[in-house]
């Protein structure tokens, strides 16, 4: 018999593969009303934080690093940078997901705020270094706004929508080992 625990694990990873999806197809529609202005938020890199923040057993590295080399293919990114980059800032804050669960709202902004702002610039310091054409340093900044901004609300739908939440202080699994 399958522990419920594990068919939740595999419940939520099935479920944040399919957003990836579907958030792929959004950005891929030829569809944009913000053509020429402010640019929409990076929702995958929201939910991917506010999940690894969350219940980081959910998402593991891997699962992380495919979907973000699959989105570096579609949109033809350098192969391979920012599923690093971001498999750096999510360990960083899978690490620090302990001490976060007791945080207040507005520092889990902060601490979110300060990881997805040091993947930018380790983003563009390593496409700067190696000569590959950037977009508008402004344009970046205004998307990651955008993306903060986002966050509150991709954290209320998946505890709302999805039913994801902190693990309590002191949860165990079924082999008894902590959440």
């Amino acid at each position: 018999m399958v522990d419920p625990l594990t068919t939740r694990r595999f419940a939520h990873r099935a479920l944040y593969v399919a957003l990836a999806a579907v958030i792929l197809f959004l950005r891929l529609l030829p569809v944009n009303p913000m053509a020429h202005g402010i640019p929409g938020p990076d929702l995958m890199l929201a939910f991917t934080l506010a999940w690894v923040l969350r219940r980081p057993d959910f998402v593991p590295a891997l699962l992380i690093v495919a979907v973000a080399f699959v989105e570096d293919l579609m949109f033809w990114r350098p192969i391979g940078l920012w599923p690093l980059i971001l498999l750096g800032g999510t360990e960083f804050l899978r690490a620090r997901q302990s001490a976060a669960r007791g945080m207040p709202f507005v520092l889990e902004m902060l601490l979110v705020s300060g990881v997805m702002l040091a993947m930018l610039l380790a983003n563009r310091l390593v496409l700067a270094l190696a000569m590959v054409d950037q977009p508008p340093l402004g344009l970046e900044l205004l998307r990651y706004l955008m993306t903060l901004l986002a966050y509150p609300f991709v954290v209320a739908l998946s505890r709302m929508a999805f039913g994801l939440r902190r693990a309590a202080p002191g949860e165990v699994d079924a082999l008894g080992h902590p959440l």
